[in-house]
């Protein structure tokens, strides 16, 4: 089911394969300075669904590169000819001043940032920008996924027509 407004977008993810094709999706609607946000409890698929769209995004121009988690680095850094792509995961950060010295807001300027945990210091990485999309992911029965997506700034047009 998929339930749709100028603005949000409700997903069931069936399983893997489906979190896969959301993050295809989505990769095809990068654009430097977008902010994206991945909610969710343990499990939830966040990582999959950055992973996948970090590979399609690369993929489309040519360079196939492992994804790993940014658990234990906090932040990877990724470089198309068409942009860079920033993906962090704020699980370990302490506070607000931590976040500073990752460098997020510089490359937020450069290209895209994608961040697994944000409430961990949901006020500073609301202001890297205001093209915005907030994705939270909960588990649901037989291993299924539910994916909630709720764009701001530009976002909230490209959430428009997005098809899975």
């Amino acid at each position: 089911m998929v339930v749709e407004n100028s603005h949000l977008l409700e997903v069931e993810l069936a399983d893997e394969e489906a979190t896969r094709s959301l993050g295809k999706a989505l990769a095809a609607r990068l654009q430097i300075g977008d902010l994206i946000l991945l909610r969710g409890d343990l499990g939830a698929g966040k990582t999959a669904l950055a992973r996948a769209i970090v590979q399609t995004h690369l993929a489309a121009h040519g360079i196939a590169e492992d994804v790993p988690s940014p658990t234990f680095t906090l932040v990877q850094t990724y470089e198309s000819p068409a942009l860079l792509i920033a993906h962090a995961d704020l699980y370990r950060i302490e506070g607000p001043e931590e976040l500073r010295e990752l460098g997020l807001a510089e490359f937020a300027d450069e290209g895209v940032v994608l961040v697994e945990w944000p409430e961990r210091a949901e006020a500073e990485i609301r202001r890297l920008s205001r093209d915005r999309l907030d994705i939270t992911l909960t588990l649901m029965p037989e291993g299924r996924r539910g994916a909630r997506l709720e764009g701001s700034g530009s976002w909230a047009a490209r959430l428009g027509g997005l098809s899975l």
